[in-house]
Protein backbone atom coordinates (compact mmCIF):
# COMPACT_ATOMS: atom_id res chain seq x y z
CA UNK A 1 0.00 0.00 0.00
CA UNK A 2 2.80 2.29 0.96
CA UNK A 3 4.56 1.70 -2.93
CA UNK A 4 1.90 2.40 -4.27
CA UNK A 5 0.72 5.47 -2.69
CA UNK A 6 3.91 6.61 -3.25
CA UNK A 7 3.91 5.83 -6.94
CA UNK A 8 0.59 8.00 -7.24
CA UNK A 9 1.66 10.98 -5.37
CA UNK A 10 4.98 11.00 -7.33
CA UNK A 11 3.11 10.48 -10.25
CA UNK A 12 0.71 13.48 -9.56
CA UNK A 13 3.70 15.55 -8.76
CA UNK A 14 5.09 15.40 -12.08
CA UNK A 15 2.09 16.35 -13.98
CA UNK A 16 1.78 19.21 -11.69
CA UNK A 17 6.15 19.90 -12.69
CA UNK A 18 4.95 19.37 -16.32
CA UNK A 19 1.67 21.97 -16.14
CA UNK A 20 4.44 24.04 -14.61
CA UNK A 21 6.90 24.03 -17.25
CA UNK A 22 4.31 24.16 -20.15
CA UNK A 23 2.90 27.53 -18.55
CA UNK A 24 6.07 28.68 -18.09
CA UNK A 25 7.05 27.88 -22.05
CA UNK A 26 3.60 29.44 -22.55
CA UNK A 27 4.99 32.78 -20.62
CA UNK A 28 8.03 32.35 -22.37
CA UNK A 29 6.25 32.23 -25.93
CA UNK A 30 3.96 35.59 -24.85
CA UNK A 31 7.06 37.39 -23.59
CA UNK A 32 8.98 36.66 -26.73
CA UNK A 33 6.40 37.84 -29.14
CA UNK A 34 5.41 40.98 -26.72
CA UNK A 35 8.89 41.91 -26.74
CA UNK A 36 9.31 41.71 -31.01
CA UNK A 37 6.23 43.71 -31.63
CA UNK A 38 7.54 46.10 -29.40
CA UNK A 39 10.61 46.03 -30.71
CA UNK A 40 8.89 46.44 -34.08
CA UNK A 41 6.44 49.40 -33.21
CA UNK A 42 9.43 51.20 -31.71
CA UNK A 43 11.14 51.61 -35.34
CA UNK A 44 7.71 52.51 -36.71
CA UNK A 45 7.95 55.38 -34.16
CA UNK A 46 10.78 56.00 -35.08
CA UNK A 47 10.08 56.42 -38.74
CA UNK A 48 7.37 58.48 -38.07
CA UNK A 49 9.37 60.81 -35.57
CA UNK A 50 11.71 60.74 -38.66
CA UNK A 51 9.31 62.07 -41.10
CA UNK A 52 6.65 63.59 -38.84
CA UNK A 53 6.93 66.59 -36.92
CA UNK A 54 3.03 66.94 -36.62
CA UNK A 55 1.15 67.20 -33.40
CA UNK A 56 -0.07 63.68 -34.23
CA UNK A 57 3.24 62.07 -34.29
CA UNK A 58 4.28 63.87 -31.06
CA UNK A 59 1.22 62.59 -29.52
CA UNK A 60 1.77 58.89 -31.17
CA UNK A 61 5.45 59.24 -29.34
CA UNK A 62 4.36 60.02 -26.08
CA UNK A 63 1.85 57.17 -26.15
CA UNK A 64 4.23 54.46 -26.87
CA UNK A 65 6.16 55.61 -24.06
CA UNK A 66 3.00 55.35 -21.89
CA UNK A 67 3.02 52.02 -23.38
CA UNK A 68 5.81 51.14 -22.45
CA UNK A 69 5.63 51.56 -19.06
CA UNK A 70 2.56 49.04 -19.26
CA UNK A 71 4.91 46.30 -21.34
CA UNK A 72 7.12 46.91 -18.50
CA UNK A 73 5.24 46.16 -15.34
CA UNK A 74 3.64 42.85 -17.22
CA UNK A 75 7.25 42.07 -18.08
CA UNK A 76 8.77 42.88 -14.56
CA UNK A 77 5.48 40.23 -13.57
CA UNK A 78 6.72 37.76 -15.59
CA UNK A 79 10.33 37.90 -14.72
CA UNK A 80 9.96 37.59 -11.30
CA UNK A 81 7.25 34.42 -11.84
CA UNK A 82 10.38 32.79 -13.66
CA UNK A 83 13.27 33.56 -11.06
CA UNK A 84 11.12 32.31 -8.28
CA UNK A 85 10.75 29.06 -9.38
CA UNK A 86 13.35 26.54 -10.51
CA UNK A 87 11.20 23.85 -12.33
CA UNK A 88 14.50 21.85 -12.64
CA UNK A 89 15.18 21.33 -9.27
CA UNK A 90 14.46 17.46 -8.70
CA UNK A 91 13.19 17.97 -5.16
CA UNK A 92 10.49 20.72 -6.75
CA UNK A 93 6.96 20.33 -4.13
CA UNK A 94 4.00 19.42 -5.82
CA UNK A 95 2.31 22.41 -3.97
CA UNK A 96 4.77 24.59 -5.25
CA UNK A 97 4.45 23.45 -9.15
CA UNK A 98 0.88 24.46 -8.90
CA UNK A 99 1.77 27.63 -7.56
CA UNK A 100 4.65 28.39 -9.80
CA UNK A 101 2.02 27.30 -12.98
CA UNK A 102 -0.60 29.54 -11.63
CA UNK A 103 1.53 32.69 -11.76
CA UNK A 104 3.17 32.30 -14.88
CA UNK A 105 -0.66 31.90 -16.12
CA UNK A 106 -1.31 35.02 -14.70
CA UNK A 107 1.75 36.49 -16.07
CA UNK A 108 1.26 35.58 -19.50
CA UNK A 109 -2.21 36.56 -19.29
CA UNK A 110 -0.96 39.95 -18.35
CA UNK A 111 1.93 39.49 -21.18
CA UNK A 112 -1.15 38.73 -23.95
CA UNK A 113 -3.35 41.69 -22.43
CA UNK A 114 -0.31 43.96 -23.10
CA UNK A 115 0.16 42.64 -26.15
CA UNK A 116 -3.41 43.34 -27.07
CA UNK A 117 -3.09 47.17 -26.65
CA UNK A 118 -0.08 47.27 -28.36
CA UNK A 119 -1.56 45.76 -31.28
CA UNK A 120 -4.29 48.22 -30.99
CA UNK A 121 -2.07 51.18 -30.38
CA UNK A 122 0.10 49.85 -33.32
CA UNK A 123 -3.31 50.05 -35.53
CA UNK A 124 -4.26 53.03 -34.57
CA UNK A 125 -0.91 54.88 -36.04
CA UNK A 126 -0.89 53.17 -38.69
CA UNK A 127 -1.93 55.97 -41.08
CA UNK A 128 0.77 57.85 -39.59
CA UNK A 129 3.23 55.22 -40.29
CA UNK A 130 1.66 54.95 -44.08
CA UNK A 131 2.52 58.79 -44.70
CA UNK A 132 6.00 58.50 -42.82
CA UNK A 133 6.90 55.56 -45.30
CA UNK A 134 5.72 57.33 -48.40
CA UNK A 135 7.93 60.60 -47.05
CA UNK A 136 10.76 58.43 -46.20
CA UNK A 137 10.34 56.49 -50.12
CA UNK A 138 11.52 59.79 -51.09
CA UNK A 139 14.59 59.92 -49.25
CA UNK A 140 16.63 57.41 -51.44
CA UNK A 141 15.90 58.47 -54.61
CA UNK A 142 16.60 62.10 -53.95
CA UNK A 143 19.83 60.63 -51.92
CA UNK A 144 20.79 58.71 -54.87
CA UNK A 145 20.38 61.71 -57.51
CA UNK A 146 22.68 63.95 -55.64
CA UNK A 147 25.14 61.23 -55.07
CA UNK A 148 25.53 60.74 -58.82
CA UNK A 149 25.52 64.53 -59.54
CA UNK A 150 28.03 65.08 -57.45
CA UNK A 151 30.27 62.22 -59.12
CA UNK A 152 29.46 63.68 -62.95
CA UNK A 153 30.82 66.94 -61.48
CA UNK A 154 33.74 65.10 -59.98
CA UNK A 155 34.29 63.38 -62.72
CA UNK A 156 33.83 66.68 -64.95
CA UNK A 157 36.63 68.56 -62.95
CA UNK A 158 39.02 65.64 -63.68
CA UNK A 159 38.57 65.43 -67.61
CA UNK A 160 39.39 69.68 -67.34
CA UNK A 161 42.18 68.73 -65.05
CA UNK A 162 43.20 66.86 -67.42
CA UNK A 163 43.13 69.19 -70.51
CA UNK A 164 45.64 71.42 -68.29
CA UNK A 165 43.16 74.01 -66.77
CA UNK A 166 42.95 74.45 -62.90
CA UNK A 167 40.09 75.33 -61.96
CA UNK A 168 40.96 75.91 -58.68
CA UNK A 169 37.77 78.14 -57.69
CA UNK A 170 35.25 75.80 -59.33
CA UNK A 171 37.09 72.99 -57.26
CA UNK A 172 36.80 74.66 -54.10
CA UNK A 173 33.12 75.04 -54.66
CA UNK A 174 32.72 71.13 -55.22
CA UNK A 175 34.77 70.37 -52.16
CA UNK A 176 32.58 72.55 -49.79
CA UNK A 177 29.94 70.32 -51.11
CA UNK A 178 31.83 67.12 -48.98
CA UNK A 179 30.23 68.03 -45.50
CA UNK A 180 26.82 68.38 -46.56
CA UNK A 181 27.35 65.27 -48.57
CA UNK A 182 28.12 63.59 -44.87
CA UNK A 183 25.23 65.36 -43.83
CA UNK A 184 22.77 63.26 -45.89
CA UNK A 185 24.72 60.25 -45.26
CA UNK A 186 23.56 60.86 -42.07
CA UNK A 187 19.76 60.37 -43.05
CA UNK A 188 16.89 60.95 -42.20
CA UNK A 189 16.39 59.71 -39.15
CA UNK A 190 19.20 62.44 -37.55
CA UNK A 191 17.95 65.41 -39.43
CA UNK A 192 14.27 64.67 -40.77
CA UNK A 193 12.68 63.64 -44.22
CA UNK A 194 12.41 67.08 -45.53
CA UNK A 195 15.16 68.59 -44.38
CA UNK A 196 17.28 65.68 -46.01
CA UNK A 197 15.22 65.93 -49.24
CA UNK A 198 15.92 69.66 -49.20
CA UNK A 199 19.71 69.13 -48.74
CA UNK A 200 19.66 66.79 -51.40
CA UNK A 201 17.81 68.69 -53.84
CA UNK A 202 20.62 71.69 -53.11
CA UNK A 203 23.19 69.18 -53.37
CA UNK A 204 22.10 68.42 -56.64
CA UNK A 205 21.15 71.82 -58.09
CA UNK A 206 25.12 73.25 -56.82
CA UNK A 207 26.43 70.03 -58.45
CA UNK A 208 24.76 70.25 -61.46
CA UNK A 209 25.44 73.89 -61.88
CA UNK A 210 29.47 72.89 -60.86
CA UNK A 211 29.32 70.34 -63.98
CA UNK A 212 27.66 72.47 -66.20
CA UNK A 213 30.06 75.62 -65.55
CA UNK A 214 33.09 73.05 -65.82
CA UNK A 215 31.71 71.47 -69.19
CA UNK A 216 31.52 75.16 -70.42
CA UNK A 217 34.77 76.16 -69.18
CA UNK A 218 37.09 75.40 -72.40
CA UNK A 219 34.63 76.86 -74.53
CA UNK A 220 34.80 79.73 -72.01
CA UNK A 221 38.36 79.70 -72.01
CA UNK A 222 38.45 80.06 -75.87
CA UNK A 223 35.79 83.01 -75.70
CA UNK A 224 37.70 84.95 -73.65
CA UNK A 225 40.95 84.41 -75.23
CA UNK A 226 38.98 86.04 -78.40
CA UNK A 227 37.73 88.82 -76.51
CA UNK A 228 40.79 89.86 -75.32
CA UNK A 229 42.42 89.89 -78.84
CA UNK A 230 38.92 91.94 -80.10
CA UNK A 231 39.17 93.97 -77.37
CA UNK A 232 42.88 94.75 -77.54
CA UNK A 233 42.18 95.53 -81.54
CA UNK A 234 39.51 97.88 -80.38
CA UNK A 235 41.58 99.49 -78.10
CA UNK A 236 44.32 100.36 -80.37
CA UNK A 237 41.37 101.52 -83.50
CA UNK A 238 40.52 104.16 -80.73
CA UNK A 239 43.56 105.49 -80.18
CA UNK A 240 43.67 106.19 -83.52
CA UNK A 241 40.61 107.86 -83.75
CA UNK A 242 41.40 109.78 -80.70
CA UNK A 243 44.23 111.07 -82.88
CA UNK A 244 41.95 112.48 -84.99
CA UNK A 245 39.26 114.69 -82.57
CA UNK A 246 41.44 117.59 -82.73
CA UNK A 247 41.69 118.70 -86.56
CA UNK A 248 37.69 118.33 -86.33
CA UNK A 249 37.43 120.17 -82.81
CA UNK A 250 39.77 122.73 -84.90
CA UNK A 251 37.12 122.67 -87.68
CA UNK A 252 34.35 123.31 -84.98
CA UNK A 253 35.99 126.19 -83.41
CA UNK A 254 36.72 127.87 -86.50
CA UNK A 255 33.14 127.42 -88.34
CA UNK A 256 31.03 127.93 -84.74
CA UNK A 257 30.36 129.42 -81.90
CA UNK A 258 31.89 128.44 -78.65
CA UNK A 259 28.84 127.44 -77.52
CA UNK A 260 28.52 124.66 -80.19
CA UNK A 261 32.13 122.71 -79.22
CA UNK A 262 32.96 123.60 -75.80
CA UNK A 263 31.86 120.97 -74.02
CA UNK A 264 33.75 118.48 -76.52
CA UNK A 265 37.16 120.27 -75.63
CA UNK A 266 38.35 117.24 -72.86
CA UNK A 267 37.17 114.83 -75.33
CA UNK A 268 41.06 114.28 -77.08
CA UNK A 269 43.14 113.93 -73.63
CA UNK A 270 40.13 111.89 -71.83
CA UNK A 271 40.18 109.45 -74.57
CA UNK A 272 43.80 109.00 -74.45
CA UNK A 273 43.74 108.46 -70.78
CA UNK A 274 40.39 105.89 -71.20
CA UNK A 275 42.36 103.81 -73.58
CA UNK A 276 45.70 103.93 -71.50
CA UNK A 277 43.42 102.66 -68.56
CA UNK A 278 41.68 99.94 -71.10
CA UNK A 279 44.88 98.61 -72.35
CA UNK A 280 46.17 98.56 -68.67
CA UNK A 281 43.03 96.65 -67.36
CA UNK A 282 43.72 94.56 -70.62
CA UNK A 283 47.01 93.36 -68.99
CA UNK A 284 45.75 92.51 -65.92
CA UNK A 285 42.90 90.30 -67.93
CA UNK A 286 45.95 88.62 -69.51
CA UNK A 287 47.92 87.59 -66.41
CA UNK A 288 44.68 86.64 -64.67
CA UNK A 289 43.73 84.64 -67.80
CA UNK A 290 47.06 82.80 -67.63
CA UNK A 291 46.61 82.10 -64.10
CA UNK A 292 43.20 80.75 -64.82
CA UNK A 293 41.46 83.41 -62.44
CA UNK A 294 37.83 82.99 -64.73
CA UNK A 295 35.77 85.38 -62.68
CA UNK A 296 39.03 88.00 -61.83
CA UNK A 297 39.36 87.93 -66.01
CA UNK A 298 35.34 87.91 -66.62
CA UNK A 299 35.21 91.33 -64.63
CA UNK A 300 38.16 93.00 -66.56
CA UNK A 301 36.91 92.36 -69.57
CA UNK A 302 33.34 93.44 -68.80
CA UNK A 303 34.85 96.93 -67.28
CA UNK A 304 37.03 96.90 -70.30
CA UNK A 305 34.07 96.65 -72.64
CA UNK A 306 32.28 99.31 -70.82
CA UNK A 307 35.55 101.82 -70.67
CA UNK A 308 35.59 101.46 -74.17
CA UNK A 309 32.44 101.60 -75.22
CA UNK A 310 32.10 104.79 -73.25
CA UNK A 311 35.40 106.38 -75.02
CA UNK A 312 33.57 105.28 -78.73
CA UNK A 313 30.99 107.58 -78.14
CA UNK A 314 32.85 110.39 -76.47
CA UNK A 315 35.02 110.51 -79.84
CA UNK A 316 32.44 109.75 -82.44
CA UNK A 317 30.22 112.86 -81.05
CA UNK A 318 32.65 115.38 -81.89
CA UNK A 319 32.53 114.12 -85.63
CA UNK A 320 28.76 113.52 -85.18
CA UNK A 321 28.73 117.07 -83.78
CA UNK A 322 30.13 118.65 -86.85
CA UNK A 323 28.59 116.51 -89.09
CA UNK A 324 24.88 118.17 -87.80
CA UNK A 325 26.03 121.62 -87.22
CA UNK A 326 26.91 121.55 -90.91
CA UNK A 327 23.79 120.19 -92.12
CA UNK A 328 21.80 122.88 -90.15
CA UNK A 329 24.01 125.37 -90.93
CA UNK A 330 23.13 124.52 -94.44
CA UNK A 331 19.59 124.39 -94.16
CA UNK A 332 17.53 125.09 -90.75
CA UNK A 333 14.61 124.60 -92.23
CA UNK A 334 14.73 120.98 -92.34
CA UNK A 335 14.81 120.97 -88.27
CA UNK A 336 12.23 123.81 -88.24
CA UNK A 337 9.95 122.16 -90.94
CA UNK A 338 10.77 118.60 -89.69
CA UNK A 339 9.78 119.76 -86.04
CA UNK A 340 6.28 122.07 -86.86
CA UNK A 341 5.44 118.47 -88.82
CA UNK A 342 5.10 116.73 -85.41
CA UNK A 343 2.95 119.88 -83.51
CA UNK A 344 0.70 120.01 -86.64
CA UNK A 345 0.29 116.34 -86.75
CA UNK A 346 -0.17 116.33 -82.39
CA UNK A 347 -2.69 118.77 -83.07
CA UNK A 348 -4.77 117.34 -85.50
CA UNK A 349 -4.90 114.21 -83.35
CA UNK A 350 -5.69 116.62 -80.19
CA UNK A 351 -8.99 117.65 -82.54
CA UNK A 352 -10.31 114.59 -83.75
CA UNK A 353 -13.68 113.97 -82.66
CA UNK A 354 -13.58 117.40 -80.48
CA UNK A 355 -14.79 120.92 -81.55
CA UNK A 356 -12.25 122.52 -78.68
CA UNK A 357 -9.13 121.11 -77.68
CA UNK A 358 -8.26 119.45 -74.20
CA UNK A 359 -6.71 122.28 -72.13
CA UNK A 360 -4.25 119.63 -71.30
CA UNK A 361 -3.13 119.09 -74.44
CA UNK A 362 -3.62 122.47 -76.15
CA UNK A 363 -1.01 123.91 -73.44
CA UNK A 364 1.32 121.89 -74.02
CA UNK A 365 1.37 122.15 -77.82
CA UNK A 366 0.72 126.09 -78.00
CA UNK A 367 3.95 126.06 -75.87
CA UNK A 368 5.78 124.03 -78.51
CA UNK A 369 4.66 126.31 -81.33
CA UNK A 370 6.34 129.43 -79.62
CA UNK A 371 9.25 127.33 -78.14
CA UNK A 372 10.47 126.53 -82.40
CA UNK A 373 9.21 130.39 -83.31
CA UNK A 374 12.22 132.03 -80.49
CA UNK A 375 14.77 129.21 -81.51
CA UNK A 376 13.98 130.34 -85.51
CA UNK A 377 14.52 133.94 -84.13
CA UNK A 378 17.32 132.83 -81.85
CA UNK A 379 19.45 131.75 -85.45
CA UNK A 380 19.53 135.16 -86.88
CA UNK A 381 22.34 136.37 -85.29
CA UNK A 382 25.99 136.99 -86.47
CA UNK A 383 27.31 134.14 -84.46
CA UNK A 384 24.06 131.81 -84.09
CA UNK A 385 24.40 128.86 -81.68
CA UNK A 386 23.30 126.32 -83.93
CA UNK A 387 23.85 123.40 -81.15
CA UNK A 388 21.30 124.81 -79.03
CA UNK A 389 19.34 125.05 -81.76
CA UNK A 390 19.28 121.41 -82.57
CA UNK A 391 18.95 120.63 -79.16
CA UNK A 392 16.07 123.16 -79.00
CA UNK A 393 13.97 121.19 -81.56
CA UNK A 394 15.03 117.26 -80.27
CA UNK A 395 13.50 118.32 -76.58
CA UNK A 396 10.36 119.93 -78.95
CA UNK A 397 9.69 116.84 -80.52
CA UNK A 398 10.30 115.35 -77.63
CA UNK A 399 7.56 116.97 -75.16
CA UNK A 400 4.97 116.69 -78.18
CA UNK A 401 5.83 112.89 -78.61
CA UNK A 402 4.49 112.96 -74.50
CA UNK A 403 1.18 115.10 -75.89
CA UNK A 404 0.54 112.37 -78.12
CA UNK A 405 1.24 109.66 -75.75
CA UNK A 406 -0.96 110.96 -73.18
CA UNK A 407 -4.17 111.20 -75.81
CA UNK A 408 -4.08 107.88 -77.30
CA UNK A 409 -3.54 106.43 -73.97
CA UNK A 410 -6.62 108.30 -72.49
CA UNK A 411 -8.97 107.24 -75.38
CA UNK A 412 -7.35 103.85 -75.19
CA UNK A 413 -8.78 103.98 -71.80
CA UNK A 414 -12.15 105.24 -72.40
Amino acid sequence: MTTASRRWFGGRGENRRADAQAAKDAAAAAFYELDTAQRDLRISLETIAAADGSPAARQAGEAFAALGQRIDQASHVYIEAVDAHDLDRPELDGAVAARARDELTRAREELVRAKAELDRFAEGIRPLLDNAETQLARVVPARERARAALLAASTALDEVRGKGMRADEIAARLAALGPELTRLNQGAAQHGVQETIQRADRILRDAEAIRAELVRLPERAAEIDRRLVSLRTRAQALRNRADRVDPVLSELRRRFSAECWQDLQHVPDQAVRDVARAEEQLREAGQAREEQRWADVTALVEAVRTALDSTDEAVSAAQDRLTRLEAVARDPQAEVQRTRFAIRDAQRLAMEGRSVPDPRHAGPLDASVARVDRAVAALEGRHPDYWHFLQEMEEVRAGVGRVVADIRGRRAGG
